[in-house]
């Protein structure tokens, strides 16, 4: 029998002597008067008025770390908002609560009443005038001072992570602080936050191996959405003309540090305006999202100084391929050239790939990784944007951007096409790749042309990465840390 199984043996024990003594160990009848966090703020608001003869305050929480001695005791306890030390005495409380108190172990939910007062060391705490128990907990909390090291156990039981690690806990709070900030901003933009299917009949608005599912009802194969973006267009054909949604998206693919099969983006669509209306906007929004979160435009991410103050660099990705990526302008439009250039740099690329393609492949090589500052790339090729409207004066490329951060991409926007015929051809052309064996080409959606047949206004649209933006403000190597409950391999 291994220790844990031995402590939850004598928890068990506990809980039946507990039991047969009549004490309800899951009440459900006790109301904190307030939070710890609020407490706080009391005593830092009024603390000549408190004392064993002011207030007295209700507060619930888990026991994190007792110290007895004898008739009295020290107890750290936390709620959802904060940690405070509690004060019992045999004297006080009596026997029979006292006696119920020793018999309650680390990790269990208790309710306690009572004035509070500084100990000897100046540290508020609260006199317990009452004690009961709300919650029993059978398994014992991880070692609070070795806390939860392996990331195997902090991803499958997130919810020991989060009472053990604080890191873990604030990177959670900083993500919802991040969200809401982002919401905010949209709002005042005059975006209106609407909702789109989840399921979807067709699987599109990337380029992406999708999650399969049935409809009993309905009889038919749906597909979880890979993103938003087809029905988003059709709500500003239909007439709203500044849409965002928060969304989930779940695409079929590898797991790693900076890929989860189910992920966080926003997506949003203006009309009348274009992709380099929406590269200000993004420079804007990320602008007040850091400074609202990090008090400044410049963060630190594993190892690198970044700064999000307006004006970032924008770079055509033919021009970041020479400048950057070391390849000689004088093969950059030469198929076979830049076929024998991958092979030398070892980049993987197949001669069934069209020029857009290989250009595009040795971007993700030799440029991506390098773009450490927030950069725009812009004019990607045809033939890996199907949704992206073309550029007037060049047509081999589309008026389209990404932007890239710490050598990652984290944003995803263009000028959309609103010509019915342009998009039709363009899903021939990702059919035709399709056929050739490329699993995920886009399909062919013709309900989405027919709606464009009606008539959309120019419009420009983007899908942000979350989940990344998430993983930059909180200095987080991966996007395991930042998901709550990341998807693993089965624990056999």
């Amino acid at each position: 029998m291994d220790k844990e199984t031995k402590l939850i043996q004598l928890r068990k024990e506990k809980i039946n002597e507990l039991k047969e003594g009549g004490i309800n160990l899951y009440p459900n009848d006790f109301k904190p008067s307030c939070s710890i966090k609020t407490l706080k703020k009391i005593i830092e608001k009024k603390p000549d008025a408190l004392g064993e003869k002011g207030d007295q305050f209700y507060m619930a929480g888990r026991m994190m770390a007792v110290n007895k001695m004898g008739k009295s005791s020290f107890v750290r306890f936390k709620d959802g908002s904060d940690q405070f030390q509690i004060y019992l005495q045999k004297d006080s409380l009596g026997d029979e609560t006292y006696s119920l108190f020793k018999k309650l172990d680390i990790g269990d939910f208790i309710g306690v009443k009572g004035p509070l007062f500084q100990t000897r060391t100046g540290e508020w705490t609260l006199l317990a005038k009452e004690f009961r128990l709300l919650s029993k907990a059978v398994r014992p909390l991880p070692e609070k001072f070795h806390g939860i090291k392996d990331p195997e156990i902090r991803y499958r039981q997130r919810y020991l992570d989060l009472v053990i690690n604080e890191d873990t806990r604030q990177i959670f709070i900083k993500r919802s602080k991040i969200v809401a900030s982002m919401r905010r901003f949209f709002e005042e933009k005059g975006f209106m936050e609407v909702e789109t299917p989840m399921m979807q009949p067709l699987a599109g608005g990337a380029e992406a191996t999708p999650f399969k599912t049935w409809h009993n009802a309905l009889g038919m194969e749906l597909f979880l959405r890979i993103a938003p973006e087809l029905y988003l267009k059709r709500l500003v054909i239909g007439g709203f003309e500044k849409v965002f949604e928060i969304n989930r998206n779940f695409r079929n693919e590898g797991v790693s540090a900076r890929h989860n099969p189910e992920f966080t983006m926003v997506e949003f669509y203006q009309a009348y305006a274009d992709y380099e209306d929406l590269m200000d906007l993004t420079e804007e929004m990320f602008e007040s999202i850091v400074t609202q979160i990090s008090d400044s435009t410049i963060i630190e991410y594993q190892g690198h100084t970044i700064d999000f103050k307006k004006g970032w660099h924008r770079i055509p990705m033919i021009e970041s391929l020479t400048k950057i990526g070391g390849i000689d302008p004088a093969i950059i439009n030469d198929t076979e050239l830049l076929l024998n250039f991958a092979r030398e740099q070892n980049i993987h690329i197949t001669k069934k790939d069209r020029h857009g393609k290989i250009l595009t492949k040795l971007f993700d090589s030799l440029v991506e990784p390098r773009l450490i500052q927030p950069t725009f790339i812009t004019g990607y090729p045809v033939e890996v944007s199907p949704l992206s409207r073309k550029n007037d004066d060049n047509p081999e490329l589309t008026d389209r951007f990404e932007l890239f951060i710490a050598g990652r991409e984290i944003a995803n926007g263009f000028s959309e096409i609103n010509d019915p015929e342009d998009q039709y051809n363009r899903f021939l052309m990702q059919v035709r790749q399709r056929d050739e064996g490329n699993p995920e080409a886009h399909i062919m959606d013709s309900e989405y042309v027919e709606a464009l047949e009606y008539g959309m206004p120019p419009t420009a649209g983007e899908g942000i990465g979350i989940d990344r933006l998430v993983m930059l403000l909180t200095n987080s190597s991966s996007i395991r840390e930042v998901i709550l409950f990341p998807h693993m391999k089965k624990n056999i």
